[in-house]
């Protein structure tokens, strides 16, 4: 097995390698710094905000890894993330069951339509199911939509549009779709970790806690190590 864990900044896969004991090695590709850990098992890799940064430094690294004759197994995305009250609350964890592009599409007078409506592109992507039920048994993560956003939401209107448009949505983050959407493009299976840290709605930064959040994610990466490890691929 071989891991790529796409963060959104620093401090997020800083946390994830808290999980892991030992030194790491940082190795230097021509657009992006992998984070390698666990005797070359898993590479971290702060890949940017937003779904276009996140695609294009996940691309990178996906590319680099397949040329080098080194391929991975697996790339989660992780960090922390808005979850959708009360379902989600601040310090829980969520997985993805569908990782979704909340707002890809077209508003028209009727409402709005993803692209697919339109006649091209995805807004989903799915992780494999064996391994979201073995991760959200041994995480006790809640499961659901993981919706990708280009702007955080910052208002009880759109949280109320959103949660009506996706209601199966537990979270919103910026970069998971964007991750998924390289994976596929190589395609490897992807999964979605989130640790909650605000809510999501009015914005209130007194309401944060992104240390709280951090930590959460470290403990999950903790017991997620051994379900990666022993997961089978060829397992739905």
């Amino acid at each position: 097995m071989r891991i790529l864990v796409a963060t959104a900044v620093p401090a997020e896969r800083d946390a994830v390698a808290r999980a892991f004991p030992g030194p790491g090695t940082d190795v230097r590709l021509p657009s992006v710094t992998l984070h390698r850990v666990r005797e070359g098992r898993y590479d971290l890799l702060a890949a940017g905000v937003g779904p276009a940064l996140a695609a294009a430094s996940t691309a990178a690294a996906l590319t680099a890894a397949a040329l080098d004759g080194t391929p991975y197994t697996l790339v989660v995305s992780a960090g922390i993330a808005g979850g959708f009250q009360p379902e989600a609350p601040v310090g829980s964890l969520v997985l993805a069951d569908a990782i979704t592009a909340a707002d890809l599409g077209a508003e028209t007078p009727d409402g709005f339509l993803p692209v697919t409506e339109l006649g091209f592109g995805t807004v989903t992507h799915h992780p494999p199911r064996a391994l979201v039920r073995r991760a959200t048994d041994a995480t006790g993560a809640r499961t659901g939509t993981v919706l990708t956003v280009s702007t955080i939401t910052g208002s009880a209107e759109r949280a109320t549009a959103l949660r009506a448009r996706h209601p199966h949505a537990l979270a919103e983050a910026m970069e998971g779709f964007g991750v998924a959407e390289a994976a596929a493009a190589h395609a490897v299976p992807v999964l979605e970790l989130r640790a909650v840290s605000n809510p999501v709605g009015p914005r209130d930064r007194a309401a944060w806690r992104i240390g709280d959040a951090l930590t959460a994610l470290t403990e999950a990466f903790g017991k997620l190590t051994p379900v990666l490890e022993s997961w089978d691929p060829y397992e739905p």
